[in-house]
C-alpha cells in the first residue's frame, strides 16, 4: 500500500469516516471514505440503486479534471484509490473540484434513530436555479464539465424503504436549497435570483439495520433529522469553502 496518511472526522456504532490525503501519478488528492462495516442498500443520484459498504467524496485537482471526463480513466482512478484504503469491493463515489479539507459533517438524532451527513460545497462557477436558468452543458457519451459541486452523503441506522430512500433525496433537496438561499447564494448565470444548487449536485443516502422507516417527509421525524443534517453540513461547507477561496465566509 503507498504511504499516506489520513484523519478520521466521525465514528459511531462501528462505522467510521475519514479523508485520507492520497497521491495519483505525482498528483495529490483527497478522498473521504465512509466505511459502513458492512454492505448495506444504498440509493445515488449518481449511481441509481445499490449495495455499497464503502461510500466516499474525492476531490481531484484540475490537473486530472479532463481525464476524469472519460469513463474508463475515472473508474480505474477510483477502483485505485479504492484499493489504497483495502475498499476493494462495494464501494461508490462521487467526484468534486471542492477541496475535501472544506468537509462539513453535522449529526441528530431522535430516540433509536440517528442520521448522519456530510457535505463539500462550492458555488462560485455554476451555482443555478432550478426551472429558471438554461442548461450549460449538453451531455455526449457521458462527458460534463467538472465544476463547483454540493455533494452530500447521509448515513442512518433507521432500515429505510426503497420509497424511504427516494424521498429523502427529495428532503435534502430542499434543505440544501434552504440553506443555499439564508447565505444569499445567487445563481451564476441569473445574479438577480437565488440558486437552488449547481448543476452537478449529488446526493448518496445509506439505509441502516435499525427501526423500519417508510416515509422521510418532512412531518416525519426521519424527514426532520435529514433537513436538520444536510441544511448544517451544507452551510457550514459552503462558509469553510468561502473562507478558504476568499479569505472571509462572507
Amino acid at each position: 500500500m503507498p504511504s499516506q496518511t489520513f484523519r478520521e472526522i466521525w465514528s459511531r456504532e462501528g462505522m467510521t469516516a475519514r479523508v485520507y490525503y492520497q497521491s495519483y501519478r505525482g498528483v495529490r488528492v483527497k478522498t473521504l471514505v465512509v466505511d459502513l462495516r458492512s454492505e448495506r442498500p444504498v440509493l445515488s443520484t449518481m449511481h441509481g440503486l445499490l449495495r455499497a459498504r464503502y461510500l466516499c467524496n474525492n476531490y481531484s485537482p484540475p490537473e486530472l479534471w479532463d481525464s476524469l471526463h472519460k469513463h474508463d480513466f475515472r473508474e480505474n482512478y477510483y477502483r485505485q484509490l479504492m484499493s489504497e484504503v483495502e475498499a476493494n469491493e462495494g464501494f461508490a463515489c462521487l467526484g468534486t473540484g471542492v477541496d475535501m479539507d472544506d468537509l462539513a459533517t453535522a449529526t441528530a438524532e431522535f430516540g433509536d434513530m440517528w442520521v448522519a451527513a456530510f457535505a463539500t460545497a462550492g458555488v462560485e462557477t455554476n451555482a443555478m436555479r432550478a426551472g429558471y436558468d438554461r442548461a450549460q452543458v449538453y451531455e455526449v457519451d457521458g462527458k460534463f464539465e467538472r465544476v463547483g459541486t454540493i455533494n452530500v452523503i447521509l448515513v442512518t441506522n433507521a432500515s429505510l424503504t426503497e420509497a424511504a430512500m427516494a424521498r429523502a433525496i427529495i428532503t435534502a433537496t430542499e434543505a440544501k436549497c434552504a440553506a443555499l438561499q439564508d447565505l444569499g447564494v445567487k445563481s451564476s448565470y441569473s445574479p438577480d435570483v437565488t440558486a437552488t444548487g449547481t448543476g452537478t449536485d449529488n446526493v448518496m443516502i445509506a439505509s441502516g439495520n435499525g427501526i423500519r422507516v417508510t416515509y422521510t417527509g418532512g412531518h416525519s421525524k426521519a424527514g426532520e433529522l435529514i433537513g436538520l443534517t444536510v441544511y448544517k453540513s451544507v452551510r457550514d461547507a459552503l462558509l469553510k469553502h468561502r473562507e478558504r477561496i476568499y479569505g472571509t465566509s462572507r
